[in-house]
């Protein structure tokens, strides 16, 4: 009985951390109204990286590992995504990631933070930058919108939607009534999913990889945060931070850095960057060839590099 025990609690283990992918201890918070998960490793400077959409703080295991020993590095799983609760009864606008994130940073009092940002943790963190300016120490965008009131903001995201093949699915499947049907099988076509989105280094997907990308969405009533943010663009209900004039140059003399793979269909390079230089007058930018929409994935160990002088020479 005590081999079948051992047996068992190995299972679950590797289903856990993904077959040792994922060692990281699990953590959690009801401070946004629901119950978040989240990995807090490390110690000394706080790094707080934030995913988009389809993806999970499994985006990041990479990064945490070689920050961790040196840093503070705290991931976090938006509502309704990875290991956070998925609740029936809320909104998954990018308004309420504002919200949660400002709960969950108040929450754990985070300070002197350093943004890392990959889609529409872009906008969560740049909201939260514009509430808590006194909290943020610099931003980092990997493939990560930096809204703040940019002029030309609106008619980038306008060419942009049209142009990715991403934007024109949702658009086209959510007029004809199949977003919400295709979207809650993601626990069978997550891969297509990704795929459309676009990476690159295919050579890095594996069981283990699919399952763990896979493994939040097992029932279409887990899809729910991916589909309220879909729907969230189609039928125009995501708001960004709005933010005055005294707050944004606070925030625009912040050190900031954009590391963009360049061959992203669904935030391209041309339509972003150009913003973030607008926000960030002084940041530094970074283009990494040959690298698609889910930077992390396809380049961790020059992301990794790129982090690292960045936050030594700031």
């Amino acid at each position: 009985m005590k081999t079948i025990s051992l047996e068992k609690e190995s299972i679950v283990s590797a289903m856990e951390t993904f077959d040792g992918t994922w060692p990281f201890k699990a953590r959690y918070t009801e401070a946004p109204g629901f119950r978040m998960h989240y990995v807090d490793e490390g110690q000394g400077e706080t790094l707080l990286a934030l995913h988009g959409e389809p993806t999970w703080g499994y985006l990041f295991r990479d990064l945490i590992k070689v920050f961790s020993p040196r840093y503070r590095i705290v991931v976090p799983d938006q509502m309704g995504f990875g290991k956070s609760e998925t609740p029936r009864d809320r909104s998954y606008f990018l308004q309420d990631h504002i919200d949660n994130l400002e709960q969950f940073v108040l929450d754990l009092d985070l300070r002197d933070i350093t943004l890392v940002m990959h889609d529409f943790g872009g906008p969560a963190g740049m909201g939260l930058a514009i509430r808590h300016p006194d909290r943020i120490k610099r931003i980092i965008s990997t493939n990560g919108p930096t809204p703040l009131n940019q002029p030309g903001l609106g008619d980038a995201l306008t060419k942009n939607a049209a142009a990715a093949p991403w934007f024109s699915w949702i658009a086209k499947a959510n007029a004809e009534g199949t977003l919400e049907q295709i979207l809650g099988q993601l626990d069978y076509n997550i891969l297509s999913t990704l795929k459309l989105n676009g990476f690159e280094r295919h050579e890095r997907i594996t069981d283990t990889w699919l399952h763990a990308y896979r493994a939040p969405f097992k029932t279409p009533e887990d899809c729910l945060g991916a589909i309220g943010w879909a729907k969230g663009y189609a039928e125009g209900m995501h708001r960004f931070e709005t933010v005055d004039a005294p707050t944004t140059k606070i925030i625009s003399r912040k050190p900031a850095l954009a590391i963009w793979g360049m061959a992203d269909r669904t935030l391209q390079p041309e339509y972003f960057l150009p913003l973030f230089s607008e926000a960030f007058p002084n940041g530094t930018v970074h283009h990494l060839e040959g690298v698609g929409h889910y930077s992390p994935e396809d380049a961790p160990e020059e992301i990794a590099k790129r982090i690292s002088d960045f936050l030594l020479a700031t």
